[in-house]
């Protein structure tokens, strides 16, 4: 089972309750947000590297759906929105790449007879 079904089901179960779709969304979206924050801010400083890391290969993810998203003839709401994703997530990549190089200089040793 896919986690789109699994999230279609969940969807499904919550309006047979008589629970308001939007509502639902809005509800996961914010507990969403609540875990994300937590799990970021739990990170130890030495493991930043690798998450800025794993965030980067995330956001490659989301230009790859942007890119579908941005992809018809027709010049409509998604188009736009796909466009305003794929130019976002880019700034977060190239961003989090320039970060990423910031920190493991730190980790690097200084050359010898660099610093007298």
């Amino acid at each position: 089972m896919s986690l789109a079904d699994t999230s279609q089901k969940a969807a499904d179960m919550a309006a047979q309750a008589g629970i308001d779709p939007l509502l639902f969304g809005i509800t996961v979206l914010v507990l969403a947000c609540f875990i994300g924050y937590y799990v970021v801010w739990s990170v130890t400083p030495a493991l930043h590297s690798p998450l800025m890391g794993v965030t980067n290969a995330i956001s490659s993810v989301i230009v790859v759906g942007a890119l579908i998203a941005a992809g018809p003839a027709e010049s409509n709401f998604a188009q736009v929105m796909g466009f305003l994703a794929v130019v976002l997530a880019s700034v977060n990549i190239f961003g989090g790449f320039i970060v990423t190089e910031r920190m493991l200089a730190m980790f690097k040793g200084k050359k010898k007879g660099a610093g007298k």
